[in-house]
């Protein structure tokens, strides 16, 4: 058993030093820092107790750094993890509010989102140092660290899971497969919450909205492939 065990260990051994080198041959791993614009294309449905309300939501913009890391499985397939949070002002607005005598702009505070994306991508190789790519997957997108602003009691966001889209291209800056490269990426995620807004102090209710926030985030930043 002794002998076996240990035969075992050498040969695990063995593939683990054959695998780092046919990577560090094949340069499969690319780590990338870059700065997002996350923009929404947000809408929502407000309603009290099922009843429609007049109104929609605004979500501000954002510009924050983001770090990635893709893993090259040939030449042209990748996956790539995406990982970063970003704060988001959020505000109804045009809200129909009972005895108002016009519609209201209410702020309702601000929250991160945690979006990490998973996509699987397509490099064209042209032999050039400019590489072109597509990619489709999903993002998780999480909500924490909610502010309710002034006006409301407490604010709660749903969890979303939806698509992603992307396109972007790497030039190499040292001209070869491997080392440093710049970076521009555009993507496409859908980010659908159910959103719950306790406005029992104000309003003597509680608001419910359905909501859209589908970001476009477009990147800007360098990479290193090893």
């Amino acid at each position: 058993m002794k002998k076996l065990l240990l035969a075992a260990l050498m040969a695990g051994s063995s593939v683990v030093g054959m695998a780092g080198t046919a990577s560090a041959e094949d340069n499969p791993w690319m780590v990338r820092v870059r700065v997002l614009g996350v923009l929404p294309d947000e809408s929502g449905d407000l309603s009290v107790a099922g009843t429609r309300l007049a109104g929609d939501v605004d979500i501000g913009d954002q510009y924050v750094p983001e770090l990635d890391i893709s893993y090259f499985f040939t030449d042209n397939i990748a996956a790539e993890l995406i990982l970063g949070v970003t704060p988001h002002d959020v505000s109804a607005i045009n809200v129909t509010v009972p005895g108002a005598l016009t519609d209201a702009d209410i702020d309702l505070g601000d929250v991160w989102l945690l979006p990490p994306t998973l996509t699987l991508q397509y490099h064209f190789t042209n032999g050039s140092q400019f590489k072109p790519y597509v990619g489709a997957g999903i993002n998780a997108t999480l909500f924490f660290n909610e502010d309710a602003g002034p006006v409301a009691d407490g604010i709660d966001y749903d969890p979303s899971i939806g698509p992603a889209l992307q396109v972007g291209f790497d030039y190499d800056l040292d001209g070869k497969d491997g080392g440093w490269a710049f970076n521009a990426d555009v993507k496409k995620l859908w980010i659908n919450t159910d959103v719950t807004v306790d406005f029992t102090t104000a309003l003597g209710a509680k608001v419910n909205a359905d909501v859209d926030i589908n970001p476009l985030v477009v990147g800007l930043g360098f990479g290193y492939k090893y």
